[in-house]
């Protein structure tokens, strides 16, 4: 049983999200947070496999409510959920340690797309927030020295090509079937990213990849 934490100060759109997961049979609800500290205190005492943040809290913000989730509760993914689909809010969520970021126009098959995507250990992004950072990242790629590009290290052909699958959010399993090799490789080709491009997670790795085109090089 999957169990959700939802944190939202709109108690309508909070309660639309219950409503929607409460008819999955193999989703729990555990709780409506309307304000920051408030999911802290939850996950003081209380477990939850995922949480819904919404990005702007009272009290505390989305982003120090992820940031604390991330370092002391890490046994809890986040997926961001906000109505501003901005690069400096993704960014910011992410840099973070959040795992997805979804607008709040979501559906219900899309809402639960991306939780699944995520218990998977793969991050997630609606389509319209995955054009918002690969516009940023253009931006920022043109900006960028060629001396700043030359102190990423060096990828291996194989690492490149499970990077591009992980970048297109296959799971763990899916990526050992497609590339023949057994899980345990994939994940340690997965250690390997992270250490190397000096990310903390999926998410982490997925960005880094995309700032520095490294599957382009």
């Amino acid at each position: 049983m999957t169990k959700v934490l939802i944190a939202d100060d709109h108690a309508m759109f909070a309660d639309g999200i219950a409503s929607i997961l409460k008819a999955e049979a193999d989703i729990e609800v555990v709780g409506q947070c309307l304000d920051g500290p408030s999911v802290i205190e939850f996950l003081k005492k209380g477990k939850a496999d995922i949480l819904l943040l919404d990005v702007n809290l009272p009290g505390m913000s989305g982003i120090e409510v992820c940031k604390k989730v991330v370092t002391d509760y890490n046994e809890t993914k986040v997926l961001a959920i906000s109505m501003f689909n901005e690069e400096s809010f993704v960014t910011e969520i992410l840099n973070n340690g959040a795992m997805g970021y979804i607008l709040k126009n979501t559906g219900r098959e899309e809402l639960l797309k991306a939780i699944n995507t995520i218990l998977s250990g793969t991050s997630y992004f609606s389509k319209d927030v995955t054009e918002t950072i690969m516009k940023g990242l253009m931006n920022q790629r043109k900006g960028s020295s060629q001396e700043s590009r030359k102190l990423i290290p060096k990828v291996s052909r194989r690492e490149k090509e499970v990077l591009d699958l992980i970048i297109k959010e296959h799971t763990t399993q899916e990526i050992a079937n497609q590339l023949f090799i057994s899980l345990k490789t994939v994940e340690s080709h997965r250690s390997n990213l992270l250490a190397k491009l000096n990310a903390r997670n999926t998410a982490g790795l997925v960005r880094i990849a995309m700032e520095n085109n490294i599957l382009g090089t």
